[in-house]
């Protein structure tokens, strides 16, 4: 009798393991259905758009017409060389930068800290705009040494990249120089290197993977950035505003789509590249020795002149901004006016409510699906967690425009039943959600990884289920992670053009496009006054999240203390 028992036990198991992995492949299939709804979906539209002709018949007849029209072949060339050069520059002053807050003892680092930060909190044309009122024909330089400067083309666009890109490479070579271990810049001195050997050697080959994570990421932005060229592009066309030239000002949508995937590739190679670097990049030793550097007034005298330098660029062309929209007639009227903050064009601040509904409905979507998708992916087996994990990255490397572009061919059509999606605000935040996903998806995912696993596993023991464990373990704990998240998606909601060019309507022009608009009508006073609210409002939204975190940090942190309190003194 022993034998059939076995066997029925053992069919039990098989269906049990059977069920339970058909379950898990359901719970798979739903969280991918957005990211195919929303990412790839918009992708293959574009695709088809550059292959499929009117005929019906499938072609590279739209490529081979682009790629033998010199114009296309040198804004090919033009974006490869500036983007090239950019994230140079920006690697180099990004690596100094970080270099002198982690390896030496300037002064006032929290301060440095924070101004290379600013850039994050406004639109990158903020730079152009910049850039613009101190070197362009009739800037503060040309005016004042009596010079003729044309920062219009390929310099503008350089010099206003390397400045939106720095905070960017900056954080991530700031986490490279973070892991020092001490014990090799002894046996380096004690083997009689120098300072200058000691770098070569030590510092920067164990930062070697943040330098090449901070190439990759830099490329990345720069090749795909558009506020920057549209700005102070000139006669200097680069793929991005030629995508912008082809869909917005001649509705050709065909040749938008080649420009579209041609710029996807090489964002998409940088992109890989950039995470396959950032896994390599070996972990901390536990017997290693906190670096702390040792006093040099030369080094640190030569380090801090260098911070003064790059903080004053960042202040002085963001801050001209601000002044010039208290200016009457900027640079030819220098008296004090609030004029330009009436917004006296079409929508006015209507703009503003806008990005302020757009921005916090992003940031509730965002929070919900990263949050969700980062906990799925947990829980998933190894097989279906790579699958998920791998399709929720990919939105990191599609450039805004060819998402946004991906939006319009895809959602522009009465027979699909996402229709009604087409021309709202929501819309606009689930491309933005999108858009941003894998930056949001990661930092769930980290928060995550941060709970200890005993927790979650105890609950489940004492008979919660799933959802139980979920609502009163994990959320709790990676609620820090989620007030991030909605920060991030808040803030870079606010600022971003390119995802959002293709898709405003009348009633629906975000705050950020409005700049843009504005100063392509060339009423540049006004385009600087709205990026100046655009500035202080993210500031001032993100000071009372933070605050508002800290509040209810604080009473969480009161409420358990006198619980355990109590719970020790009737023991």
């Amino acid at each position: 009798m022993m034998p059939p028992a076995i066997g029925a036990g053992g069919a039990g198991f098989r269906a049990r393991v059977l069920g339970r992995r058909q379950i898990e492949i359901g719970i798979a299939l739903l969280a991918l259905l957005p990211l195919a709804l929303f990412v790839l979906y918009p992708l293959w539209t574009i695709l088809r758009e550059s292959l499929l002709h009117p005929d019906g018949h499938w072609g590279l007849d739209y490529y081979d017409l682009y790629i033998r029209d010199p114009h296309f072949r040198q804004a090919l060339l033009n974006t490869l060389s500036v983007s090239f050069w950019a994230t140079l520059a920006t690697v180099v002053i990004a690596f100094g930068y970080a270099f002198a807050l982690k390896r030496t003892q300037a002064p006032l680092k929290w301060l440095w800290h924070s101004v290379i930060l600013l850039p994050l909190f406004a639109p990158s044309l903020i730079q152009a705009l910049g850039v613009q009122f101190l070197l362009g024909r009739n800037g503060i330089v040309n005016r004042t040494l009596g010079t003729d400067f044309d920062i219009y083309g390929f310099w503008g666009i350089l010099i206003s990249n390397v400045l939106y890109g720095l905070p960017h490479a900056y954080l991530v070579l700031m986490v490279a120089l973070t892991g020092a271990d001490a014990r090799l810049y002894d046996a380096a001195k004690m083997l009689g290197a120098g300072g200058l050997r000691q770098f070569l050697s030590v510092t920067l080959p164990g930062a070697r993977y943040g330098i090449l994570s901070a190439v990759f990421l830099g490329f990345a932005i720069n090749i795909s950035e558009f506020g920057n060229p549209m700005v102070l592009g000139g006669d200097y066309n680069v793929l991005a505003t030629e995508i912008y030239n082809q869909v917005a000002g001649q509705a050709n949508f065909h040749l938008g789509a080649v420009i579209g995937v041609l710029l996807l590739v090489p964002v998409l190679v940088s992109v890989v590249a950039e995470k396959w670097i950032a896994r390599r990049q070996p972990p901390i030793s536990a017997q290693a020795t906190p670096y702390r550097p040792a006093r040099s007034w030369r080094l640190d005298g030569v380090m801090l002149v260098f911070l003064g330098v790059v903080a004053m660029a960042i202040v002085a062309v963001m801050g001209v901004v601000i002044v010039a929209s208290f200016m009457r007639l900027w640079p030819y009227n220098l008296s004090f006016t609030l004029q330009h903050y009436r917004l006296d064009v079409p929508g006015g601040y209507g703009a503003l409510w806008v990005s302020l509904k757009m921005s916090l409905i992003a940031a509730a979507i965002g929070v919900v699906v990263a949050t969700v998708g980062a906990m799925i992916v947990q829980r998933l087996s190894s097989r279906l967690r790579q699958v998920l994990y791998l399709a929720s990255v990919v939105p990191a490397a599609v450039p805004g425009m060819v998402l946004g572009l991906g939006y319009v061919l895809a959602f522009n059509q009465p027979s699909i039943p996402v229709y009604w999606l087409y021309g709202s605000i929501l819309l606009l935040s689930l491309c933005t959600v999108y858009h941003y996903h894998a930056q949001a998806f990661l930092i769930a995912t980290t928060g995550l990884k941060q709970i200890d696993h005993g927790l979650q596993e105890a609950s489940q023991v004492l008979g919660a289920g799933v959802l139980h464990t979920a609502r009163h373990v994990t959320l709790p704990l990676i609620s820090p992670a989620m007030a991030s998240i909605g920060m991030f998606y808040f803030m870079h909601s606010m600022v971003t053009i390119s995802a959002l060019i293709f898709l405003v309507s009348p009633g629906t022009t975000p705050a950020a496009v409005s700049v843009l608009l504005l100063n392509d009508a060339g009423n540049w006073p006004q385009a600087a006054a709205f990026a100046t609210i655009i500035m202080v409002t993210i500031v001032a939204v993100i000071g009372v999240a933070k605050a508002l975190v800290w509040i209810l940090g604080k009473a969480r942190r009161s409420a358990v203390v006198p619980s355990s309190s109590s719970h020790v003194n009737h023991s």
